[in-house]
């Protein structure tokens, strides 16, 4: 049976003949297969002392140091790579995004995430119309009511200034807006504009995360916003009713037109909720998501912490990386380059997983924020019982497959755009924690367990720096010693001989031997700024596209979330109808056995608990009143431009207020910055 004729077999005829074959049967797919052999004889150890191949695996970009040479790879697979991404008509895919062409096609939905970054004299059309325009009328809408609260001309209620922001929203409209606040809290200039303001995040529905959210705060001094496309998304709205009872009950229902806005489509149910619909600020159908930080879901909150100056220069940093994205050559481009790394990690070399480890607690949220972003494991399926061997596969690659489905939060998939399973592993694992956390956390699995690919991302300017007199080197310093050698440390290992030759026991060799040859990427950053913060989050948006227009899948959906959710709505009518009429839930309820014995058990616990009549029950003191603590927050050629004198204590009194820092160090030389 030849491949086209057990293909059309392998799909029920629905492929048709008339359409190309997927990319896993083309020859680049199998000549990359072919390569995993050689490479898997090549040792990084040794390819990391070819000063040649180390230059050819270097990129730089607009500050953006971007190092490969510790991935098990070569000029050739590079190469190889390539030419799979032109087998996948990549720059096709990529140019039918940027203009505006539904390339969900399940949803029947452009994807212009990059259009909410585009300059004002940009022009995007999306079905004829130039979105821009639309896009900056929000932006300057946001401009003027940020600035309007940040000076005092908006007021709350009672006439006090709106000085704390509780963002109300989950997924993406959290976990970006969140990575970009925890990156930008220590930032000098942000810092500075952010004095006297609080910005706190509500998502999780369990009450303790509403009552972390309010903790110490004052009703009449706090804005709500309300992030929800549809407005029916059933924890956030929970939470915004939660919260607009907390409001209300200290300050009457006029409260809520002044201290709570939206971030909506929906303007109807934005009014019936009792917020002006002249407060709600839009975004589009072509805005996923996890791909929404950029739109007024971020913008709102961070420009009423920072300023929308700062929030702008992020824009710019993220339209920086969008047009390198879309111009740059493949060989030079780096977003194509870290998604092809990825899939020959993943795809090819058969690593289920990788770490991104920040080594700067500035970053500290971005793991999460990513792990929504990234495609999922793909999943081989059997068809009508039958499992067919094809091309580049055995039976055993299948049977495997079948059984290491891996979802990342919505992008899980386990079939392509077309419908079709897919006969390969892709997509991978996601973890992270800032360094030096880390490695006093997972690092012995990632040294001496499982083979798990790393992304070192650090920075040669610190945002806070502490150079203590007679340290060899400063704290940041000694943070990036770390970033340096873990890369190393993985790539290079240390075997027997070594062992040895510094007297280690025979007993314990073994246990202390590092196979080494572990892969990882470094990307260094001049610093983290609104900009390059901005830059890094382009960065992996558009990785993320170019590892799913090459596996074909559609990285713009999530319907993997809808059937987890009207499941809960099922039992959450059952739980309810349990309570009110005082019963067990039985058999005839539809529950599996598994599911009634744990809902039961759980009803009778909170039987055991005082619920009178449904009232409001809010807690307002949760966690006990307490001051607010707040969250901690080339390189040597990047260093060497900053002044560093003769070691001495350089320790700012308040990390936390640079101001104060500047203050105490007055009388110290010039050329001492403290804040680096």
């Amino acid at each position: 049976m030849g491949l086209q004729e057990s293909t059309l077999h392998m799909n029920g005829g629905r492929l048709g003949r008339d359409r190309v074959l997927p990319i896993a049967y083309s020859p680049e797919w199998a000549a990359l297969k072919e390569h995993t052999k050689e490479m898997e004889t090549l040792h990084l150890k040794d390819l990391l002392m070819d000063e040649e191949r180390t230059d050819n695996l270097i990129r730089e970009h607009n500050g953006l140091y971007i190092d490969f040479s510790r991935q098990n790879m070569n000029e050739t697979t590079m190469q190889l790579l390539l030419n799979l991404a032109e087998r996948a008509k990549l720059r096709t895919k990529m140019n039918a995004m940027f203009s505006g062409e539904h390339i969900n096609t399940t949803e029947d939905r452009a994807v212009l995430h990059t259009a909410l970054r585009a300059p004002r004299d940009d022009s995007v059309f999306v079905d004829g119309k130039d979105v821009v325009p639309d896009v900056w009328d929000v932006l300057d809408k946001i401009k003027d009511f940020s600035d309007k609260v940040r000076s005092g001309e908006w007021l709350g209620v009672t006439g006090k200034p709106l000085t704390n922001v509780v963002a109300i929203g989950i997924g993406g409209s959290y976990l970006g807006p969140l990575f970009v606040h925890t990156a930008l809290q220590f930032d000098e200039g942000c810092q500075e504009e952010a004095v006297g303001r609080k910005l706190r995040f509500l998502a999780n529905v369990d009450p303790v995360d509403v009552a972390k959210a309010l903790n110490g705060l004052d009703p009449e001094t706090t804005l709500v916003v309300v992030i929800s496309k549809t407005f029916t998304t059933t924890e956030t709205m929970l939470n915004a009713r939660t919260v607009r009872t907390w409001l209300t009950s200290d300050l009457g229902p006029e409260a809520v037109a002044k201290h709570m806005v939206a971030v909506s489509t929906n303007l109807k149910l934005v009014k019936e909720f009792g917020i002006d619909p002249q407060n709600a600020f839009g975004f589009w159908d072509w805005v996923g998501g996890r791909y929404s930080v950029t739109s007024a879901v971020g913008m709102l909150p961070l420009s009423l912490q920072y300023g929308f100056d700062a929030m702008e220069t992020f824009l710019q940093g993220a339209h920086d990386i969008d047009v390198h994205f879309r111009e740059a050559p493949f060989e030079r481009n780096i977003p194509v380059l870290m998604g092809l790394s990825s899939i020959w990690n993943s795809t090819f070399m058969g690593r289920s997983s990788y770490a991104v480890l920040p080594y700067l607690q500035a970053l500290s949220k971005f793991p999460a924020h990513i792990q929504q972003a990234s495609p999922g494991q793909p999943l081989r399926r059997l068809h009508g019982g039958r499992v067919f061997e094809i091309l580049y596969c055995t039976l055993d690659d299948a049977l495997r497959q079948s059984q290491c489905n891996v979802s990342m939060e919505s992008l899980g998939k386990r079939v392509s755009i077309d419908g079709i399973p897919l006969s390969f592993k892709g997509g991978e694992v996601i973890f992270g924690e800032p360094g030096t956390n880390g490695q006093h956390s997972f690092y012995q699995l990632v040294h001496q367990g499982r083979v798990v690919p790393a992304e070192f991302i650090g920075v040669v300017k610190s945002q806070k720096s502490v150079y203590l007199k007679g340290e060899v080197v400063s704290n940041h310093d000694e943070l990036m010693c770390n970033f340096f050698a873990q890369a190393d440390a993985l790539a290079v290992g240390k075997d027997s001989t070594e062992l040895r030759a510094e007297n280690v026991p025979e007993y314990l060799i073994p246990h202390k031997t590092f196979t080494g040859n572990r892969p990882s990427t470094s990307i260094l950053l001049p610093e983290l700024t609104p900009f390059t913060v901005g830059q890094l989050l382009a960065l992996y948006e558009n990785r993320v596209a170019v590892q799913g227009f090459i596996w074909n899948i559609n990285a713009f959906d999530q319907w993997g979330v809808e059937l987890g959710k009207v499941l809960a709505s099922k039992v959450r009518s059952t739980i309810n109808t349990a309570r009110t009429k005082h019963r067990n839930v039985t058999i005839q309820d539809g529950y599996n056995p598994s599911t009634r014995k744990m809902i039961n058990r759980y009803l009778d616990g909170k039987a055991q608990l005082l619920y009178p009549e449904p009232r409001d029950v809010f807690p307002t003191d949760l966690i006990g009143h307490h001051d607010e603590g707040s969250p901690w927050p080339r390189y040597l050629d990047g260093k060497a431009q900053l002044l560093y004198p003769e070691p001495r204590d350089v320790f700012p009194c308040d990390l936390i207020d640079s101001e104060l820092c500047r203050a105490s160090w007055r009388d110290q030389p010039q050329n001492v910055d403290c804040t680096e």
